[in-house]
């Protein structure tokens, strides 16, 4: 396939994409204003037509502000590959007096500013307009600023060596360079997953243990009656940033543990919060996290693998903007082109992480005695984070991780009632069973 014919089939791509993500914003659009009058079943008694409204208004907000983000931002890219900015760009380096690793990591560094400097006023907009105007946002400009500065740092830290242990494995460990900078990468990743609660995470929010108390006290009964094992149970101040609540689950072994937003703490009764915490407790108990992991890796070597077959491909190079082949620019390339090869196939991973989420509801439910505490979790979640209570499905299907919280708290329920029927079953066969003397 000639230079010609590859940007040609990357265009065409990258055109049914985003035709496909603007197909599916309209549709989404047009569902919510259509069903903005209603409150969902799940949601009534909670849900409120003012409440209603100001869901349905962030909703059209953000998706519109959405689709034309992801529009500008792919265009852009587009004019970078069409214009030859990135071989112009890679030449301008080349002329440094710089070794061919720190060339190549310079460029990366290079392209990487350049993306963030692109939709860095998209974030702006985002944070201190729409969040604002829903009374979302608490972010200071300063502690913007701050975390801006933190992640470029980061970014340096960590991914300077990364880059520059990866060119060495292109060019010095043969022809299965990819297969020892898979294990090296993997084992690197593994680190990181152990390290980011204990140090990284605490560079941008402050991690309290949650105080001692009944709530607390019900916590640690509620772990120990589910035989999980972890470093705490902490509270982090979300609230610096945003009125969003939410909870995770984060790191392995000996070091995981469960965060809680401190905006989730206080606006949650203790049953709710009993619940969220049993959910998170079913992600480690059913062995999601490991499992994803594991898929994480199963991608990351096919990942090497395609690499290390686009590395010799010349035409590919070229098609692209650039000169000659390099390490530095096939890193580049996948970046730009694999977001547009595999879109397809999202829905699958989306699939896999649903069905994690039922089968954690399901765990809350057996863990606490039933339905009410996670359903009214949800509920309360939904409402004071302004979620779309009407999602168009195929949107909803290709975008979502979580089922919706319709979907979820209709399988609560069902669930609930499926258990109930059991153990009264069980009772009444049990009382109907003779006695022996």
């Amino acid at each position: 396939m000639n230079p010609r014919a590859i940007f040609f089939l990357w265009l065409a791509l990258v055109a049914a994409e985003q035709a496909w993500l603007a197909l599916l914003a309209l549709l989404n659009l047009r569902h919510v204003r259509r069903h903005a009058t209603e409150i969902p079943t799940a949601f009534a008694g909670a849900v409120d037509a003012g409440t209603r409204a100001r869901s349905v208004a962030y909703t059209l907000e953000r998706g519109r502000f959405g689709l034309f983000a992801s529009l500008v931002s792919e265009g852009l890219t587009v004019a970078a590959v069409s214009t030859g900015f990135l071989g112009l760009l890679d030449d301008a380096f080349a002329g440094l007096p710089l070794g061919a690793y720190l060339w190549g990591a310079a460029f990366v560094l290079a392209v990487s500013i350049c993306s963030w400097l692109a939709n860095l006023p998209f974030s702006l907009y985002f944070t201190f307009s729409i969040e604002a105007r829903f009374s979302f946002n608490r972010t200071t400009p300063k502690t913007f600023a701050l975390d801006t500065l933190k992640g470029l740092a980061l970014s340096l830290l960590i991914g300077l060596p990364v880059l520059l242990g990866l060119f060495w494995f292109m060019d010095r460990a043969g022809t299965l360079w990819w297969v020892w900078a898979f294990l090296a990468l993997t084992a690197f990743e593994l680190v990181m997953n152990l390290l980011y609660p204990l140090a990284i995470a605490h560079l941008f929010n402050r991690f309290t243990p949650l105080e001692d108390g009944r709530l607390r006290d019900r916590i640690l009964e509620l772990a120990r009656r589910l035989a999980f094992r972890t470093k705490g149970i902490f509270v982090m101040d979300a609230s610096r940033r945003s009125r969003h609540g939410n909870a995770y689950f984060t790191g392995l072994g000996p070091v995981k543990r469960i965060v809680l937003f401190d905006t989730l703490v206080s606006t949650m009764s203790e049953a709710e919060i009993l619940a969220v915490l049993a959910h998170e407790i079913g992600h480690e108990r059913r062995h999601h996290v490991r499992k994803s992991l594991a898929l994480s890796i199963a991608f990351a070597f096919a990942g090497f693998w395609v690499l290390s077959l686009a590395v010799p491909w010349a035409p590919l190079y070229r098609a692209f903007g650039f000169a000659q082949a390099s390490s530095h620019a096939i890193l580049v390339l996948l970046a730009i082109a694999a977001g547009s090869f595999t879109f397809p196939f999202k829905p699958l991973a989306s699939l896999w992480s649903r069905r994690y989420e039922y089968e954690a509801d399901r765990f809350a439910v057996d863990g606490t005695g039933g339905a009410q505490g996670m359903v009214g979790a949800l509920v309360r979640l939904s409402k004071d984070n302004l979620t779309n209570l009407t999602p168009h499905p195929l949107y909803s299907f290709y975008h979502y991780t979580h089922p919706t919280v319709a979907e979820r708290v209709a399988a609560l329920e069902a669930y609930a009632r499926t258990k109930s029927a059991s153990a009264n079953a069980e009772a009444s066969q049990a009382n109907a069973s003779p006695t022996r003397p």
